[in-house]
């Protein structure tokens, strides 16, 4: 296990190198002149040229990329250019109202998903599968869009459940009263697809010769599907669910800005509108590196969930 730790951890560097290269190069080639952007259109060229001084880009370009890495770990980009926030606190005091919505959407989305697919891989065919197949169907043919200005219509203005918008200094108060809703909508949203490629999983392992060969020994069907089938059907859905972490992460962004959540998405969104080009290439830096490490997890994941797995 060690050695496969190790030698996944030397595999990511490769790969988060030309992630850095492709941030740094990309924002330079096509980013604009930041000096420009700080200075504003009032700014004049001495201004200009010592806003340029200042952020070290009239330095050579690998001194220029070398400042960038050292900002990578370190975790000192400066100061928002919009704000003149550090962004290092920008970063500690958004994060909680992001966890705050995303972890319960995860949580919900799996514990909702899995046994209902379960359930109808396990009466395939019958009226209950083929409807439950056509509601998730519909619900993915509407736009979250649609999800978000019916359910604060309904859920806010028309019954008084949730309030539409809000948040609090209190991660109890954000919880019960105005992440709920939001979290509702999402998990409704992303419910379906998970329900629909489950129960693939879950049909796939059914009809393997074990499970003849189980009911063949006399094996109740309860007992088949959730020692045998549910957990052979694990290493899939665990597979999901890590490709699928990064972009619950990103879908936050949008909630956060339909329920005016002040979170990391909502600050990403309102970087991009102000070109706050450090903030965004934080983000996009430390996400990619959060997707390796998913990616990592759920490799080691996959031996908790099936001994049979030797990690090579």
């Amino acid at each position: 296990m060690a050695a496969y730790l190790i030698r996944r951890l030397w595999q990511m560097i490769p790969t988060l190198s030309g992630v850095v290269l492709l941030v740094f190069f990309l924002f330079k080639s096509f980013g604009g002149d930041p000096a420009e952007i700080l200075g504003g259109l009032d700014a004049s060229d001495r201004q200009i040229e010592q806003i340029r001084e200042q952020l070290g880009l009239n330095r050579p370009v690998w001194e220029q990329l070398g400042l960038f890495v050292m900002r990578i770990v370190t975790f000192d980009w400066g100061q928002s250019w919009a704000t003149h926030e550090s962004i290092a606190d920008l970063f500690a005091s958004r994060l909680p109202a992001t966890l705050t919505v995303m972890l319960p959407i995860l949580v919900l989305d799996a514990l909702l998903a899995i046994p209902l697919a379960l359930a109808v891989a396990a009466v395939r065919g019958s009226l209950t599968d083929r409807t439950i197949m056509v509601l998730t169907t519909v619900a993915l043919s509407i736009s979250f869009l649609v999800y978000v200005i019916v359910g604060q219509w309904l859920f806010a203005f028309q019954l008084g459940w949730f309030p539409v918008q809000g948040w609090s200094s209190s991660t109890w108060t954000n919880l019960t009263t105005y992440a709920p809703l939001p979290v509702l909508l999402a998990v409704l949203v992303g419910v379906s697809p998970q329900t629909r490629l489950y129960r693939s999983f879950f049909l796939d392992e059914i009809g393997h010769d074990y499970v003849r060969t189980a009911r063949a020994k006399g094996l109740t069907e309860r007992r088949i599907l959730l020692r045998h089938v549910l957990r052979n059907a694990l290493i899939p859905i665990l597979t999901n669910i890590g490709v699928q972490l990064p972009g619950v992460f990103v879908g936050s962004f949008l909630i956060e800005v339909f329920f005016s959540i002040p979170g990391l998405g909502r600050e990403v969104m309102l970087a991009v509108n102000r070109s706050d080009y450090p903030v965004i290439q934080a983000v996009t830096i430390y996400l990619a590196v959060l997707t390796m490490g998913i990616n990592l997890l759920t490799d080691l994941l996959y031996q908790w969930v099936d001994p049979r797995v030797v990690l090579k």
